[in-house]
């Protein structure tokens, strides 16, 4: 909940990533809430205003992912809202002629693209949900210290670059009204 917020804030895209780790965390808890205060968040050394307010996010993260149906996979709303905001976003940058510097980070990335949009299943996912999906997949292979290839390590850097600097506009694009894409 403190870091979720402080990402949502300082950096869109560690937030996606993170609110998916809270994601499959809570799914791996098996979405038991007393689970989660057992083992997460009394690790914390939190006052009991700070301690309640992280159990109710939890629950209520809880509850949101009971009523979409998201248990077993998938992502909650207010994250795919975010990953809609950060698609719109996009295709505004590399039609506009204010961001040349986007649309040439994008142009980075073409040796990959054909590779990474082979190994997508769902063909409607956005781009941009995809680069998503290659960083997590990527962060979760890091996690069990899984090798990754040299290939792959040069796409998650490109992707990685495209990723930042999409965050770093949409930052700039909701701290300032005048900001044109």
């Amino acid at each position: 909940m403190l870091i979720s917020r402080q990402k949502k804030q300082e950096n869109i895209a560690e937030y996606v990533l993170y609110m998916w780790q809270i994601e499959d965390l809570i799914r791996a808890y098996g979405l038991d809430l007393v689970a989660i205060e057992k083992e997460i968040i009394s690790q914390f050394d939190l006052d009991d205003e700070t301690n309640a307010e992280m159990v109710d996010w939890y629950d209520n993260l809880i509850q949101l992912m009971l009523n979409e149906k998201v248990t077993e996979k998938g992502h909650l709303q207010i994250v795919q809202i975010v990953i809609t905001d950060l698609t719109n976003l996009h295709f505004g940058l590399l039609n506009s002629s204010f961001h040349p510097e986007y649309k040439s980070e994008f142009e980075k990335l073409a040796p990959y693209l054909a590779d990474l949009l082979k190994k997508v299943k769902d063909k409607d996912k956005s781009f941009v949900e995809i680069c998503f999906e290659a960083l997590y997949g990527i962060l979760m292979l890091k996690l069990a210290k899984q090798k990754i290839s040299k290939e792959t390590e040069e796409a998650t850097i490109g992707i990685s670059s495209f990723i930042s600097l999409l965050s770093e506009k949409y930052h700039a694009q909701e701290l300032d009204a005048d900001f044109v894409v």
